[in-house]
């Protein structure tokens, strides 16, 4: 399986980037019953920032969204476990099928480049900003020199002392 499928996989919920149980469960070739059977039996191993339950409104939420068709998979009365990427880690330990490891690995590395994607994005946006900023000043004192003579020609047209242009015969 590629990298962008997996990448396909991760959504953001509570401010985390985590997988769907059910996901997981079919990237590791598994029942999602057995992969959180498994996770029940080691929960001392899951912490809540490694993974944690969906509320029904969460899960419904989600389920009526046409992009996720997961309803089909899973009764909307059972929310799904959600795991981040140390819970992905975790999985691989418990579920202990070469499967298993070589997924969690290629989901890290996955992980991994959302990070650094989203650093690239950082700096790249401080730039802009900082490209905004000084260009902005400049602009400013453009602007300012075009008001001043805007100002500078009103005055001089209210108090009659408007200057002709153009070619004068004397």
């Amino acid at each position: 399986m590629n990298l962008q499928t997996i990448q396909n996989r991760i959504i953001e919920i509570r401010g985390c980037k985590v997988m769907l149980d059910v996901d997981l469960a079919t990237l590791y070739e598994v029942e999602t019953r057995v992969l959180n059977q498994a996770v029940r039996r080691n929960i001392d191993l899951f912490p809540g920032d490694f993974m944690f339950q969906l509320t029904l409104e969460e899960w419904e939420c989600m389920s009526s969204q046409s992009v996720m068709t997961y309803s089909q998979k899973r009764p909307k009365s059972a929310p799904p476990l959600v795991f981040t990427e140390h819970g992905v880690t975790m999985l691989a330990t418990i579920l202990k099928s070469k499967k298993a490891r070589e997924m969690s690995i290629n989901i890290v590395r996955v992980f991994i480049a959302l990070r650094q994607f989203i650093m690239d994005y950082r700096d790249l946006s401080e730039q802009l900003k900082a490209l905004e900023i000084r260009y902005n000043q400049q602009f400013s004192d453009v602007y300012e020199a075009i008001n001043y003579l805007i100002q500078k020609e009103k005055q001089q047209t209210e108090q009659g002392e408007r200057k002709r242009i153009g070619f004068r015969k004397e």
